[in-house]
């Protein structure tokens, strides 16, 4: 134990350094998104999260959407456990055979008016799975999908663009 402990006060601290995205494009988009908002949905808008048969890359970048740093709330933007409750359905990864039905379920259950996106390169074209036994391949092939938003994984900047252009929000 002693051994390890000398190994960790020789090696020191091995972290990367932070770069921070442009916090005046964040407040920027944020601010748009926020207006259009206002004026549409009454001060918010919720959105549903569904992972059907990511990796998880694409739900950690969402999540970030919720950290101090970029704090989407503050936007008007919040996120739901309930369909019943959303707006938006947000959904990642190819989606498998096993989550077809639950995404289907989802899709109903959501009111309307209501918009789905797919998020990353997976979402929108089934990525390096395709169609296959075990997958369904691209959420449009279960769903009708109102938008994209490419990347593996999207940042958290892209999904924000991505809300702002499937509002049809011009900058």
């Amino acid at each position: 134990m002693l051994s390890i402990f000398k190994k960790i006060l020789a090696t020191g601290v091995v972290t990367e350094q932070l770069t921070m995205p442009k916090d005046d494009e964040l407040e920027q988009l944020g601010i748009h998104i926020k207006r259009y908002i206002d004026k549409k949905f009454s001060g918010s808008i919720a959105i549903r999260a569904v992972d059907a048969g990511s990796c998880n890359g694409c739900e950690l970048e969402i999540h970030a959407l919720n950290n101090p740093f970029y704090d989407i709330e503050r936007f008007g933007i919040h996120f739901v456990a309930s369909p019943r409750h959303a707006d938006v359905l947000l959904v990642t990864g190819p989606v498998s055979r096993h989550m077809q039905t639950a995404l289907l379920r989802t899709y109903e259950a959501t009111p309307n008016p209501k918009w789905v996106i797919a998020v990353g390169d997976c979402a929108a074209c089934g990525g390096e799975f395709g169609v296959s036994y075990a997958s369904c391949g691209a959420v449009s092939n279960v769903i009708p999908v109102d938008a994209v938003i490419p990347g593996c994984p999207p940042t958290p900047l892209m999904l924000m663009q991505g809300l702002l252009g499937l509002m049809g929000v011009k900058k």
